[in-house]
């Protein structure tokens, strides 16, 4: 996956320097280049519903299949109980989250990401299709983070490898599983998913971890901590620490924040998994607000295909009389195409001709 994205992220490049970025704790206002309007994102101040809130789904349940795929069609997103991810491990990638957002930032700049990278410290990938700046910062894991970790902590940096590793295990076995819980309520089986593989887990799946921090903010009304946008992957399991901050979008309700509950992670469909249903199940549109007496810390899970597989409308779901909506593509086409439309790629692939030309 690294060299994937490498290649599609050299191609498309963050102009934005790291060296703008200010020490949050030091700022007692908010600067203009930070202080959105609804000119600059224009669902900024759209709407919020107080009375709604996401499904939560215990997977213990033995109608968890079809709770699943209710929440994947209705929302693009729910919360889930009893996943199997120790409460343990939980604590620890949040105490490594808040250890590295903890640092100075001269310190947090040696492992910084470059204008191509694809892993370590700095903004949003999403931050140059805007012109306000986010109130955040983020750190990238794809692969093993030794070296960036070695840079960060020189006494502790294989304590942290291990929690990363010992993360991204259970996150894979849980995505495999929520993935088979989705497409098995639509009726699809093995037989209708050749990626499958021998055991059902979906071997040569390829990942990121993103660990977010987002600061006490002077002003959250007139500030963005991320701003909308859907994933670019197939499933996003998030957790997130006691502090709210994430909304996702219907356009029958407008923003309903997702209150974090303790042990619980939140799970997102993907623009991939979008296409794989031929639009049956709708990628959440999300984002994150700041608030001005607690930080909020975020882990992402970022789950995707092997790079070079054709991404298409599952056959078990295209008849006569529902066409596909989606040409084949492969996840690196995908994020070239993403890199370039943002939140408008899906609508840029379905009405294009990918014989006559490579996305981008």
């Amino acid at each position: 996956m690294n060299s994937t994205l490498s290649d599609v992220f050299r191609s498309h490049p963050i102009h934005i320097p790291l060296s703008t970025l200010p020490d949050f704790t030091s700022l007692r206002h908010l600067p203009d280049s930070y202080t959105w309007t609804p000119k600059d994102d224009l669902l900024f101040s759209a709407a919020s519903a107080s009375d709604q809130s996401l499904p939560s789904i215990d997977l213990a349940d033995p109608q968890v299949a079809t709770r699943v795929g209710h929440a994947c069609a209705t929302w693009g997103a729910f919360q889930i109980t009893n996943h199997g991810v120790p409460s343990r491990l939980l604590d620890d990638i949040e105490f490594l989250t808040g250890s590295l957002f903890r640092l100075p930032v001269h310190q947090k700049l040696k492992v910084a990401r470059s204008e191509n990278g694809v892993s370590g410290y700095g903004v949003a990938r999403i931050a140059s299709f805007f012109n306000k700046q986010m109130w955040s910062e983020g750190f990238t894991v794809i692969g093993s983070p030794f070296d960036d970790f070695r840079k960060l902590w020189p006494n502790h940096h294989l304590k942290y490898c291990e929690i990363i590793k010992e993360y991204e295990e259970h996150m894979q076995k849980l995505a495999a599983k929520l993935m088979w819980l989705a497409l098995g309520s639509l009726g699809v089986e093995e037989k209708h998913n050749k990626w499958a593989g021998p055991s059902s887990d979906f071997q040569g799946a390829q990942a990121a971890i993103q660990l977010n921090h987002y600061p006490i903010c002077p002003e959250p009304d007139r500030a963005m901590g991320l701003a909308a946008h859907t994933d670019s992957t197939l499933l996003t399991i998030l957790y997130q620490n006691n502090t709210a901050g994430l909304q996702v979008f219907r356009d029958d309700l407008g923003w309903v924040t997702v209150p974090p509950v303790p042990g619980s992670l939140v799970v997102n469909v993907g623009d991939l998994l979008h296409i794989l249903t031929n639009g049956i199940f709708p990628s959440v549109l999300h984002r994150a607000r700041v608030n001005h007496v607690r930080s909020r810390l975020s882990m992402a899970y970022l789950w995707g295909p092997p790079s070079d597989l054709m991404i298409s409308p599952l056959p078990k779901l295209v008849d006569p009389l529902q066409s596909p909506l989606y040409p084949s593509l492969t996840w690196k086409q995908y994020l070239a195409t993403k890199a370039t439309h943002f939140n408008q790629s899906l609508s840029f692939i379905r009405n294009y001709d990918l014989s006559s030309d490579q996305l981008s």
